[in-house]
């Protein structure tokens, strides 16, 4: 069996998270998907589950925390540049905070950090592997 990550995020509004998840380019498995949880897919191996409190609830009793509050931040790889800044246009307009931390330009790695309505952190990144700096074999 492939390897696989599934991302559980508690979410105040299930359809407006599906909408904001759909304009970032994520896929909407009906599967696993009902009023309670919907499963987003990015990649045959990453997959969120947007659960609405109540279904959070049923797996653990740890409070959910605020959307001011940062645990994790999830970065999502990109195929160009124009790709993150599209992905950053997209959470603005679909309920997201975009640029919520200073975009990194090194020239061979582009990135912006951008929040979820619920104030999820996700970063949207690209790398030029050809172009990264070659590590020192001297150290």
């Amino acid at each position: 069996m492939q390897k696989m990550i599934f991302i559980s995020l508690p979410v105040t509004d299930l359809d407006a998270s599906i909408t904001f998840y759909k304009a970032l380019g994520f896929v909407n498995n009906p599967q696993f998907t009902d009023d309670t949880a919907a499963c987003m897919v990015w990649s045959e191996a990453i997959n969120v589950m947007l659960l609405t409190h109540a279904k959070w609830r049923t797996f653990t009793t740890r409070p959910i925390p605020p959307s001011t509050s940062s645990e994790v931040a999830l970065g999502l790889s990109c195929d160009t540049r124009e790709a993150v800044d599209a992905m950053n246009a997209a959470a603005a307009a679909n309920g997201g905070t975009p640029d919520i931390n200073p975009i990194e330009d090194h020239g061979f790695m582009y990135g912006r950090d951008m929040a979820d309505p619920d104030g999820h952190i996700w970063g949207a990144m690209w790398m030029d592997p050809t172009a990264t700096p070659a590590d020192d074999p001297t150290k």
